[in-house]
């Protein structure tokens, strides 16, 4: 089983190169160039068609507002020799997110007032953007501006803000119930891949995985959407059946790393996706929890007062908690196939468990006879009885007062090993379902 994990680990890596490096934002041409990518994906597995939608820009989405649409078409600083100094050909994070047109030349003092650097990575081009204030900037090196000689600078960026739309993607894969689990994840960051390129990635293997069940008890919703303006929008569409409707929901993001795991809770950490995100991480590794006062992705808005979904984040290294994050390091090299695997196992185990939970209740009076049944050891000697005590624990607490995730808890035993005991034992006519 490990072996699986480990080569869709190395397919979903793959998948991430493809979409690495394209030029996304949190609206154009590079957000569809990626749902296309995303759609030609999932066209061989037995799903749903990934839906694409377009809002214009001027539409209200609460109390937000769609932008303009930008598009990009070169940017650059050279010397006066022509040299040029910065390229948005040889990193989009070159050019300040959003930027409007520029065509100046100005001395050294001047350009600096228009660059950004990390400081506290020299070496590294840092990501930033200004979506709701029209301005132009250049982001390089912190080494690289500090080695800028005095002089004239021609600062170009070819660039247009226009009425255009916000683009995001859908895929509603259809269950036995009409109640939802949402699956979130983001499409809007340019050259950077934990942040950005492994949640997409991640999303669509798992589409992928649901695909090849046989059966789902639930409806999944799987949503690619620009951060935050994003959510705000979809849930402006769908608020009032996704209300009615969810019952866990997890916002993938950066986990395509190989350091520990995290989980940043829903607003009171209470939700059933806590509850299950926190149970499969107990037995996967080392893992940090962070409460939701470290928010800091669609969380937010799936969590807002009067929203409310229990939303959790999945995360590797959550995101601001590792250095490369937003900047110029966070590339393919920081991401591998092992982090994919590992991230792959949680959420499957997640997935398994939301398909399998329930309260069961033993239908025999005092202890059944399991060696009739073939489910017992019909030698008794020392040692013989090991791998049938999770069986009979599993069984003294199918009293339909605790569901799969209260027994794995008291036994100290992973939901993915009581599932397969759990179907014998149903298959066998000693457990059936009490609260459905």
């Amino acid at each position: 089983m490990m072996s699986d994990y480990v080569s869709t680990g190395k397919e979903i890596y793959d998948f991430a190169g493809r979409l690495f490096p394209i030029n996304r934002s949190i609206t154009g041409e590079g957000v569809r160039k990626t749902l296309r990518l995303i759609h030609d994906e999932l066209k061989n597995c037995n799903a749903p068609e990934l839906k694409i939608f377009e809002v214009p820009s001027g539409t209200e989405v609460f109390d937000w507002t769609v932008p303009k649409e930008w598009s990009i078409k070169e940017g650059y600083i050279e010397n006066e020799s022509g040299e040029r100094i910065i390229d948005f050909q040889d990193s989009f994070l070159h050019i300040l997110g959003y930027s409007v047109p520029v065509d100046e030349w100005v001395d050294l003092e001047e350009l600096k007032t228009h660059i950004y650097v990390q400081d506290d990575m020299p070496d590294a081009i840092p990501y930033v953007t200004s979506y709701y204030k029209e301005r132009y900037g250049f982001c390089m090196s912190k080494n690289q501006r500090d080695a800028l000689k005095p002089g004239r600078y021609h600062m170009v960026i070819d660039s247009s803000l226009f009425d255009g739309s916000l683009t995001y993607g859908e895929l509603i894969l259809p269950g036995e119930s009409e109640k939802e689990v949402l699956v979130s994840t983001y499409i809007c960051h340019p050259n950077m891949a934990n942040n950005e390129v492994s949640g997409p990635a991640l999303s669509t293997f798992l589409i992928k995985y649901l695909s090849a069940l046989e059966k789902r008890k639930y409806t999944y919703r799987f949503v690619f959407i620009p951060e935050t303006i994003g959510s705000i929008t979809y849930l402006s569409r769908n608020l009032s059946v996704m209300k009615e409707r969810t019952v866990a929901g997890f916002n993938l993001s950066c986990v395509g790393d190989d350091r520990d795991y995290s989980i940043l809770e829903s607003r009171y950490g209470d939700s059933y996706s806590d509850r299950i995100l926190t149970n499969v991480l107990e037995f996967n590794g080392k893992y940090t929890r962070y409460d939701y006062s470290k928010r800091g992705s669609d969380e937010r808005q799936y969590n807002a007062p009067g929203v409310d979904l229990g939303v959790v984040v999945f995360s590797r290294t959550l995101f601001t908690r590792y250095p490369e994050y937003h900047t110029s390091a966070d590339d393919m090299n920081l991401i591998s196939p092992e982090g994919f695997a590992g991230s792959y196992k949680v959420m499957t185990q997640v997935i398994d468990i939301l398909e399998h939970n329930a309260k069961y209740r033993v239908k025999v009076f005092c202890e059944p006879q399991l060696g009739k049944r073939g489910l017992y050891p019909t030698i008794s000697k020392k040692g013989s009885y090991d791998a049938i005590f999770t069986q009979r624990d599993l069984i003294a607490y199918s009293d339909g007062r605790n569901d799969l995730l209260d027994i794995s808890e008291r036994i100290h035993v992973p939901v993915s090993e009581l599932i397969p005991i759990k179907n014998k034992l149903v298959e066998n006519d000693l457990l059936e379902v009490c609260d459905e």
